[in-house]
Parts: C-alpha cells; structure tokens; sequence
C-alpha cells in the first residue's frame, strides 16, 4: 500500500519558493512563493544510473596513477601500552619496500591533525592526534608504521617483519567503569576519563517528576555499531615534479581534507589537489581527518611516486559508533502526560581522535525531549573515552538515541497505564499551531507530528493488527507491535561550538547553451548531481539533459564544507538555484535589447524568450548564449555577456548566541518519520523475526520522491540492523571481536520484509526550498520501533529487553532474567 505520491517520479509543489530575497532575520516567516514561468518537468532518472548499473563507474580503487605503489599499516596489538623499542630494519630491506614511515620520521615531516571538532572549543579535554602514533598506544588498531611496496602482497610482507615491543599498561573498555576513580587512565595527563559534559535543561525536572502521580525509573543500552559501507576508505597521494600533491580519496569533505592537508604538510592550499571520487556509501565513515589521508602523502613524497592505500574490511570495523548507556527516570500523570524526564546519556566514545564522532554524545542530548511538549527535563550527556578504537560521525549522529530513550518512555507510560502507545504519543505531541517551537536545544521549524502517526497507523491498519495480535496471543504466540516515531535535526552548523560550514555553487552558461553547474557538495551516492541538474533545469526552462554538474575536485568546484547531514539541497542545492535565477534575469536582460522590447514584456518558457505583447518576437536559448558570448560587443546595449554566477546560501534558522533563557539551535530543519514494526519472538530461542514494517516520512518539499524513498529505505534498514544483529564486541582485554562480515551481521535482503512507505509534506519556512534533508530520517525510529515491538511481543510475560541488539542471545537472556525473579519473588 503506498501513496500516490510516491508512485510518480515528482510531485511538484503547490508553490516553489520566491525569487525575493530573504531578510536575515532567522525568525521571518517566508515570503509568498512563486510558480516559475512554465510547467515543471518530470524529475528525471538517476543521470549516471547506467553508469552505475553496468559497473563502468570509477571508484577510488579504479584509479591507478602511472607507477603506483601500495600501502599497508601496522598497527597496535594492545589496547593500552607504551612502545619501548621499533625495529623496521628487517622491513626497509624486504623485497619491493620503497618507503616505511615511522612514529619519529612520521612527526619529523608532519605536524598534528586538525580534530574535525575539537573538545577543547567547549571546554572539553583534548588530546594530540598524529599520522603516527608516539610513545603509547591507545587502543587495538592504531597506526603506528606505514610502509609503501611495489605490491600489496609485499608491503603487506614486510609489515609482518616490523618489530614492536610493548609495555602492556592497564586499559578500561566500559565506559561506566571509565567513570569509576579508581578506573585506569586512557590518557595519564588527565584527570579522569570525561572528554565532555553536556547538560541540556529546562525547567526543574526533580521536582517535577517527585510530584507527579506516577514515575518510572529505568535503562536502556545500546551497542557499539557503525555504518558498514559496501566500500571501505581509500587514498592516493601523489606529488609531482613541481612539490604539487594530488590526492584522490574516497572523502565526503574534499575540501576541508585539503585544508587539512596544508595544515599537516605545511603545504600551501592551492599546491595541493583533492579529488572526491565514488564513495560506494558515505554515512559519516568517510568524514574527514584519518591518519591515512596525511600517510600516503608522506609516503608518496618518499617514495617518489603515487601510493595507494585501501580500507581492509578488519580496519574498517575498528571504526565504531553509537555505544550509549541510558539511566532514565521520568514523571507523568494520569492521562499520561508526560510531566518531567531525568536522562544520564553515557557515550563509550573509545580513544579521542580528529574524526569528530566524539560529539554525537552532544546531539544525543541536544535531540531531547524531540516531538514531545515537555516543561520540565534534565539530560546530562557524558563523552567518555575508553581504551577502545574511536568513532566516526556515523548516520543518525547521536540524534537517534533520543528517539530510542523517548519512545522506551512513552512505550511503559502506556504499559504503566494501560494505554494504547499511539494515545499516548498524541497526549504528549507539539501541537502544529505552536511552531516554531522551541526546546533548550532545538527550535524546532513545523511539524505535524500527530497527522504523521495518524497516516502511518492508517497505512499499517493499526486496528488489525491488534485484533490479530489477540489472535495470536491466544494461540500462545508473543507477537509485537512496535511505534517509533523520529525527529531528526539536519543541516547543521556548529558555528560558535564546533565548525563552521557553507557551501556554494556556481552556475555557468556556455557559448552552445548547455549549462555546467559547479557544486561545493559531494555526492555519496545520493544523487545530488541529478537533483542540482534538475533544479537549474527548471529555474532556465531548458531540458535536464542540457545540465552537467561537476563536484568533488577542490581544483574545479567552488569552497563547500561537504556531504553530511542532510545539508546537500539545503545549502548547495539552493545556492545553485540562486545562481540560476541570477543568470536567467540576466539573459531576460538581454533579450529584451535584443528583441528591442521593455525587460517586464520578456518571458522565459520552454527554453524560448518571448516578447508578451509581440507573439513574432522572441529568441532561443542557445542562440542568445551564443549571442551573448561572440557577439555582444557587436551589438549595441548588451552590457551583461558573462553567464556565470557563483551563490551561496544557509538556511535561516539558526541559533548560535543563546537567548535570554539560555536556549540555542544548531540545527536550522527538522524532519521526522513515524514508524510501525511487526515481530514474532520465539520465547524458548529469543529469536527475533520481523515480519511487517510500516513508515510515514516528513521531510518537507521533495524535490525527488524517487530519491528519498531511497534514503528512508537505506536508514530504515540500517536501524533494523542495529535493532536486531550488528555488533562490534570487545573482550576484556579490549580486542575487537568482529573482523569480517562473518563475525559483523548486516541485514540482507533476505532478512527484511517489504517496507510499505508513504510521506506527508510540511515544509520547511525557513530553507529557500522548503526542504528539511532526507539522508537520516528512519534510522532512529526503526531502532525505536523494532525494540518496542520486541518488548510489546514480551509485554505478557513482563520481560523488558531494553540491551540491544535484540538478538537472540540479549533476548534469551532477558527472558531468564526475568524467570530468576519471578523464581526469587
């Protein structure tokens, strides 16, 4: 069962935004929006599909500079231990080896990395991150020789002849044992293990949770997982004759790893080239500030020639993300209200490093109390590092762990009531009349959250699977319905606390009419070069095939702070549209010289310029950008030949100087989805089987139905995955258990029922076109849906499995748990 929205490739909007600027005033309603001259055209198909389809693509692993060579790393055997000697000598004289780097040689050519977001800019500790590691090692898996071969195989032999001895020292992988006094150090300079704090607050939540009529205390966890793309990391560096460096990377942020790499080299920017290439899945793993984007250069540098270095699949799973504790406590009434929440949020955020992933312990606290009107909270978000590998800013961001916490709560709110869930996300919803609305962290756009879950019970006959769900309960069957509902921010901008991020675009005319447009965003595989070519199509009236976009080359595309959080159409997207509208008033311009009539009498359709009040006069748009280019001296009054226009723009909704009550927003648009999870669970196996999966999604105007049908079926499925199978456990010792996708279980086609979506549309009044972002959304809420499923399929034999992953073996053990209990009781 699916919309009729989503069966087409475009659904035009009623009104696309306006030509006018817009006031900087963040809180300005927008202004009347226009209908361009001419009616919309279809978005077309992906335009590199067959491309991609019939594996002509080029990723980073298909470009081989003339005399490449190839890198491998050697790295810590030991969570936690000082280096007393290295011995490379056995290594340098092995077969093939061009170039070994090593902590002394490495810190002689290079200065530290620049930390993606650095603690200490919110008063967080920091720590000194190099290519190679010093004297202490600090988690399993981190760098501390490179070395550079003819072959893999070679380098990859040679690294098996480094010699390393070790001091083991004391190491602490829990992160609640992390806190503890007595708990070893991570770092010997500091005073405890806490990176950050970050408490987001309003009202007095102690107090009103100690006078509400009912209040519940418990916990939640989640595991350390991440985003497994189908392709791992990759980079060649590459200097030429002129002490020039190219680098091709598998990067969502070619640019900021250009400044990066300045930074690090001591290199001068415009000496050195980044080029983005395919990415086979980004998701925040391919951020910015790795130890091996600054490693090939060196090595390239010594060598002589280009060095390639790729991602095994073992290295790319020491990357992790997400582990979270939750101690909650939360006070309602009778009608289920929600009265006031208590939240300790703990990230075991592993050993600091440059990529940033730290900070997804900040939007997990910021995120609350998420759709929920809610006077009264206290979350309190602990960064807490541990002698495990760090993380990366995987998707969700830390956002989907509010979700996961709130929908918990709502959940036994109603189990404690003996309410229906969806009544009590109803009770407890922003109404749509009180946007914007803020919390202390958020000012949250629009919304309609109540008419999203209303679409998506509707969509999931929600009245039937109850009345089934009896059915099946009656046969002896532990059969769940899950709610999960999301509210993700996107697009931010962390001016003022982390980074500060733009993106331009530049739109450009050539002499034969067709249309190149230069973008400041990458693409991860999204399909922004489509979605941007569309766009300009439709603001010049000319086809979209006549529309090529270029991204990804610092040497070629204009400054862009990159691909992550939803931000592409936001920012870039929108910058290009700027830049269109520039160019086609300028053309409007023109004609109305070269037709000899006033500028309001021209009109754009069809790629054709008429004069309104003239039917015979008018002129194409190919032949007046020919005019304009080679003949615009020739003719008297044409002042405007240039047909290239570089923009930038920034939703308007952020809020960097907190008000008088102390709230800010980094986030400028909020989307959200609602969700419905059907589960079966077999009591004596704890096998978990999910056998529907329902979802309404909200992320303001669409500019691709097809695109972000994609998106929501990407995020909903990673959200099962971390619901139900992926892991990435320690030991004791703190070794990674999950080296290949053997040990490491993502859900395969096979595993996952079919997803029946739908969307509504709330736009937002704030982005240029209405646009919220689409890559996060369904993340969060499949995790909440799913877990509320499984705990509603275990509701009659009062078991809570509130660890994830549900897997049959946290299942299996929440069910003896329980049975313990009741034995003792």
């Amino acid at each position: 069962m699916e919309s009729p929205e989503q069966e087409g490739l475009a659904v035009p909007p009623a009104e696309l935004p306006s030509a006018t600027e817009r006031s900087p005033s963040p809180d300005q309603t927008r202004l009347p929006q226009r209908v361009p001259d001419g009616e919309l055209q279809p978005h077309p198909l992906r335009m590199d599909g067959d491309i991609m389809l019939t594996g002509r693509a080029e990723y980073l692993d298909d470009v081989v500079p003339a005399g490449c060579i190839h890198a491998t790393v050697v790295r810590s055997v030991h969570a936690h231990a000082r280096i007393t000697q290295i011995n490379v000598d056995a290594a340098k004289a092995s077969p093939g080896v061009r170039a070994v780097l090593t902590p002394e040689s490495a810190k002689e050519m290079a200065a530290p990395l620049p930390h993606f977001f650095d603690p200490a800019l919110v008063g967080g500790k920091t720590a000194e991150v190099r290519c190679l590691t010093g004297d202490v090692v600090r988690y399993v898996g981190e760098p501390i020789v490179a070395i550079a071969a003819d072959t893999l195989a070679q380098a990859e032999a040679a690294a098996k002849l480094v010699h390393i001895d070790y001091e083991v020292l004391p190491a602490v992988i829990d992160a609640k044992e992390a806190l503890l006094p007595d708990s070893p150090l991570v770092y010997d300079t500091w005073e405890d293990n806490v990176v950050a704090v970050f408490p987001f607050v309003e009202g007095d939540a102690a107090t009103a949770i100690a006078n509400a009529p009912h209040q519940i205390t418990d916990a939640l966890t989640t595991q350390r997982f991440q985003t497994a793309p189908m392709e791992t990391r990759g980079y060649i560096g590459s200097w030429d004759r002129a002490g020039k460096l190219t680098l091709w990377g598998s990067t969502q942020n070619p640019h900021p790893v250009r400044s990066n790499l300045s930074s690090v080299l001591g290199l001068r920017e415009d000496y050195i080239q980044v080029v983005a290439t395919r990415l086979g899945g980004g998701f925040g793993h391919k951020f910015n500030g790795y130890q091996e984007e600054a490693l090939v250069c060196l090595l390239s540098k010594l060598a002589g020639v280009p060095v390639k270095w790729l991602e095994t699949r073992a290295e790319s799973l020491l990357v992790g993300a997400r582990e979270f504790s939750h101690d909650f406590t939360v006070g309602f009434d009778n009608n289920g209200v929600i009265l006031g929440i208590q939240d300790k949020v703990i990230g075991n955020v592993g050993c600091l490093a440059s990529w940033g992933g730290w900070a997804m312990t900040f939007t997990a606290g910021m995120s609350f109390p998420g759709p929920y009107k809610v006077a009264h909270y206290d979350i309190q978000s602990y960064a807490v590092t541990t002698n495990k590998a760090p993380w990366c800013g995987a998707r969700g961001y830390g956002k989907e762990q509010a979700t996961l916490c709130l929908e918990r709560i709502v959940d036994l709110i109603a189990e404690e009531l003996s309410l229906d869930p969806a009544t009590v996300r109803l009770r407890n919803f922003i109404p749509e009349d009180e946007f914007p609305f803020w919390t202390a962290g958020m000012h949250l756009d629009s919304g309609n959250y109540a008419g999203a879950l209303s679409k998506v019970l509707d969509l999931a006959d929600y009245p039937g699977l109850r009345k089934r769900q009896r059915e099946m309960r009656a046969r002896g069957k532990a059969f769940g319905i899950g709610i999960g509902f999301e509210l993700i921010p996107e697009s931010g901008d962390f001016a003022g606390s982390f980074v500060r991020g733009y993106d331009t675009s530049t739109v450009r005319v050539l002499p034969s009419g067709f249309v190149t447009v230069l973008s400041g965003v990458t693409s991860p595989g999204t399909g922004n070069e489509t979605s941007f070519a569309y766009l300009v199509a439709n603001e010049l009236t000319i086809p979209v095939g006549d529309v090529s976009v270029l991204a990804g080359d610092t040497n070629v595309s204009p400054y862009g702070f990159g691909s992550f959080g939803s931000r592409s159409l936001a920012t870039s997207g929108a910058a290009a549209v700027l830049a269109a509208r520039e160019i086609r008033d300028r053309m409007i311009e023109s004609a109305a010289v070269l037709l000899e009539v006033p500028v309001d009498d021209i009109e754009l359709r069809d790629a054709v310029f008429r004069s309104k009040s003239k039917a015979n006069l008018s002129i194409g748009f190919r032949v007046l950008a020919d005019t304009l280019y080679r003949r615009a001296l020739a003719s008297p009054g044409l002042n405007q030949p240039l047909l290239e226009v570089t923009r930038y723009d920034q939703p308007h909704n952020f809020h960097h100087v907190p008000d008088e009550k102390g709230r800010f927003s980094p986030y400028p648009s909020f989307p959200y989805s609602a969700h419905v999870a059907v589960v079966e669970v077999d009591e004596e196996t704890g096998l978990v089987t999910l056998s529907d999966y329902f979802a309404v999604d909200d992320c303001g105007h669409v500019v691709s139905p097809v695109f972000v049908r994609g998106q929501l079926f990407g995020a909903i499925a990673m959200g099962i995955g971390g619901a139900l199978w992926e892991t990435q456990p320690y030991d004791d010792k703190g070794n990674p258990l999950a080296a290949q996708f053997k040990h490491y279980l993502t859900p395969r086609a096979s595993d996952l029922p079919h997803l029946k979506l739908t969307s509504q549309y709330t736009p937002s009044p704030f982005t240029l076109l209405g646009t919220k972002g689409a890559g996060e959304s369904g993340f969060g809420g499949a995790m909440a849906s799913v877990t509320n499923a499984v705990n509603d399929a275990l509701l009659p034999t009062r078991v809570r499995s509130h660890r994830l992953p549900h897997n049959a073996v946290n299942v299996l053990a929440a069910i003896y748990d329980q049975r313990k209990v009741g034995v003792n009781a």
